[in-house]
């Protein structure tokens, strides 16, 4: 198992590398946002649309952690039996990506008319401890039940 971290605007860089003592962890960016963290191996892909996206999906081998946002990546995360999970300790699984990314073309058809939708709140501490537990558990557990 290793752990995969979409590191381009992630807020759990350090946090990630900090519970995976033992884990080969590796972050992957693209060229404007260059990452050096003792404790994980650096991946740096050149600038363009899913770049780093298809850099990890080309990594992932069964029961490999992907920490991310993109709910795209998630789900094709998903279909390499990766384990992905977002920075708020949300665990992407089977039963809950396809209204995930539903609710991603929803959102994008209304910025595409015009529409405004809401950017993210500010991180909160509580978000950090709920990444925490969910991480540590799909560090203990196994891959597949």
């Amino acid at each position: 198992m290793k752990v995969l971290v979409d590191a381009d605007g992630c807020p759990v860089v350090d946090l990630t590398i900090r519970l995976s003592a033992g884990v080969d962890v590796f972050l992957v960016c693209d060229t404007a946002h260059e990452f050096n963290r003792v404790g994980a191996t650096t991946i740096t892909i050149g600038q363009g649309t899913d770049a780093v996206d298809y850099a990890i999906v080309n990594r992932i081998s069964p029961g490999d952690i992907i920490v991310t946002q993109d709910y795209g990546l998630a789900a094709l995360a998903l279909a390499r039996k990766g384990r992905p999970i977002d920075q708020n300790g949300r665990i992407f699984t089977d039963d809950n990506i396809d209204f995930l990314l539903h609710t991603r073309h929803v959102g994008q058809q209304i910025r595409r008319a015009g529409g405004r939708t809401k950017g993210p709140k500010k991180r909160t501490a509580q978000e950090d401890k709920q990444f925490e537990a969910s991480f540590t558990t799909l560090l203990t557990e196994p891959p597949y039940k």
